[in-house]
C-alpha cells in the first residue's frame, strides 16, 4: 500500500478559497469532485493493488486511518479487531454514519489491468490463495475517502456530526457485528441515519440505484446429516442407502420454493455440496450435505428454514432410517431492508441534484451484505447501488442476453472513473439532505 503522495494531501488540505456561502451544496460539490477526481483514482489504484482478507485489512486500515486524520477526523482504531472510526462533530444537528468495508476476496484477479492486484496470502485452509477486490471494496473506500474529503471543505454547508466507518470482514458476514460488539454504538454517537453504497456491473457507472424495503436478501447456512446403514452395492436389501435418501431430500427442496411459497416472495435454496461414499461398490452409512438458504422476509425464512427440517425428517422417516437426520443451522444475516422514509427522502434529493436519469430504482438481489445489523439495530438505514459498469459495454451485453462479469468475479473490472465521480457526488450530495 502506498502513502499518501504530497498531490493527494495538498489536494485535500486546501482551503476552499473564495467558495461564497451561497453557493447551492450541489454545485459546490461537483466542484470538490472535479478537484479530487484524479488523486482519488490513484487511491484506488493503490487501494485495488494492495488487497487484504477478512479481519487481516491491517494496512488498509492504516492507510484509511491516516488519511482521515490528515483531514481533521478524530480517528480510533482496532474497533472490531481492525475497523476504523472517523468521527467530525460540526456543530448542532443529527448524527450521519456512513460505511465503506475494506475486505477483498480469495480470487486470483484475470482483469489484466496495469495495477490489478498479484497479492497471496494463506487462505482459510491454510493454502496460498490469491486475492483480489473482486466486489468492488476498492471502489466503496475511495468514495468514502472521497465524500470525508468533500464535506471537510465544504463544512459551511451542514452541521451534525458524522460518523465515517471502515469496516472489516463483510465478505464473511463477521465484520458489522465484530464492531457493534466492540461499542460501536455505545462509544461513539450513535447515528440517526446510516449510508452506504454496494457498487454493481447491473447499472452503468453514472447512475445510482435507490429502493425502499428489501434490496439484498437474509443467508443462512444449514447442514444436514442422513445417517443409514451400509452395505454391499450387490445386496441393497440389506442396506438403508443415505444417498437415496439425499438424492429425495435434494428434489423435494424444490417443493418449499414452488409449492409452499408465494410465488412474489423470492427464495433461493442452494445445495452446494454433498459428501458420502467411498467405493463404487459400497454404499456408505451417512450423507452431508450443505445448504444455503436465501429470503427477503423474516416470516418466508423462518418457514423456509422449518419447512427443509420437516422435509429431511420426513425423508429419513420413509426410508426406515435407523435415526432422524442430524441438522444444524447456521444463523447467517438477515435480509437489508431500507427505511421507507429514509430512501424516498434521499431518492429524491438526489433526482433533484442529479437528474432523474443518474438515480433509477434498484432492483432487489439475492445476495447477503452485513450491513443489515446496522438497520436491525434500529437505525434508519439506507443500502444505495452503484452502478460500475461502462454503459456501451452494459447496452451490448443486454441487447446480446448475455451478463459482464459479476461480483466475485476475476474478471470483475470498474468504470472507474465515472464511478467514482457519481458515488462521491451522490453519497455528499445525501449526507448533505440529512444535515440541512
Amino acid at each position: 500500500m502506498h502513502h499518501p503522495n504530497p498531490f493527494w494531501l495538498l489536494a485535500l488540505l486546501l482551503p476552499v478559497a473564495a467558495l461564497a456561502r451561497t453557493v447551492p451544496p450541489a454545485d459546490a460539490v461537483r466542484r470538490e469532485v472535479d478537484t479530487i477526481l484524479g488523486p482519488l483514482e490513484q487511491v484506488y489504484r493503490d487501494l485495488h493493488a494492495s488487497p487484504e482478507l477478512s479481519f487481516d485489512e491491517e494496512k488498509t486500515a492504516t492507510t484509511l486511518a491516516e488519511r482521515m486524520r490528515a483531514l481533521g477526523y478524530a480517528v480510533t482504531t482496532g474497533i472490531g479487531k481492525t475497523g476504523v472510526v472517523a468521527v467530525l462533530a460540526n456543530g448542532k444537528g443529527p448524527t450521519v454514519l456512513v460505511r465503506t468495508d475494506m475486505d477483498a476476496l480469495p480470487i486470483v484477479e484475470k482483469t489484466g489491468l496495469p495495477y490489478a492486484s498479484t497479492v497471496t496470502a494463506p487462505g482459510s485452509g491454510g493454502a496460498t490463495v490469491g486475492v483480489m477486490h473482486a466486489c468492488g471494496h476498492d471502489v466503496h473506500m475511495s468514495v468514502w475517502l472521497g465524500t470525508a474529503t468533500v464535506l471537510v471543505r465544504l463544512a459551511d454547508f451542514w452541521r451534525g456530526t458524522l460518523v465515517m466507518i471502515a469496516q472489516p470482514a463483510e465478505e464473511v458476514g463477521k465484520g458489522a457485528r465484530a464492531m457493534l460488539d466492540d461499542g460501536l454504538f455505545e462509544r461513539f454517537p450513535r447515528p440517526d441515519y446510516a449510508l452506504a453504497f454496494h457498487d454493481t456491473p447491473d447499472l452503468a457507472a453514472g447512475t445510482v440505484g435507490v429502493r425502499p424495503g428489501p434490496i439484498f436478501a437474509s443467508s443462512d447456512s444449514l447442514d444436514v446429516r442422513f445417517v443409514g446403514r451400509g452395505g454391499h452395492g450387490a445386496l441393497p436389501h440389506t442396506t438403508v442407502d443415505p444417498i437415496v435418501m439425499s438424492a429425495r431430500f435434494v428434489l423435494a427442496l424444490q417443493t418449499l420454493v414452488s409449492r409452499e411459497n408465494d410465488p412474489l416472495d423470492p427464495v433461493v435454496v442452494t445445495v452446494g455440496a454433498i459428501h458420502g461414499g467411498t467405493r463404487h461398490n459400497i454404499i456408505p452409512d451417512d450423507v452431508h450435505l450443505q445448504l444455503t438458504v436465501r429470503t427477503t422476509r423474516q416470516a418466508v425464512r423462518d418457514r423456509l428454514l422449518a419447512g427443509i427440517e420437516r422435509v429431511a425428517r420426513s425423508e429419513a422417516a420413509a426410508a426406515a432410517a435407523p435415526q432422524p437426520p442430524e441438522i444444524a443451522i447456521s444463523t447467517g444475516l438477515p435480509p437489508v431492508v431500507n427505511d421507507p422514509a429514509l430512501a424516498a427522502r434521499v431518492g429524491a434529493a438526489l433526482r433533484r441534484e442529479m437528474g432523474d436519469a443518474a438515480v433509477v430504482e434498484a432492483r432487489p438481489m439475492m445476495v447477503s451484505e452485513d450491513f443489515a445489523l446496522v438497520g436491525q439495530a434500529g437505525v434508519p438505514a439506507l443500502l444505495m447501488l452503484l452502478g460500475a459498469a461502462v454503459p456501451a459495454e452494459l447496452d451490448t451485453a443486454q441487447r446480446e442476453g448475455r451478463s459482464l462479469p459479476a461480483l466475485h468475479s476475476p474478471l470483475f473490472a470498474p468504470d472507474v472513473e465515472p464511478t467514482l465521480r457519481t458515488g462521491v457526488t451522490a453519497m455528499s450530495l445525501a449526507v448533505f439532505e440529512l444535515l440541512q
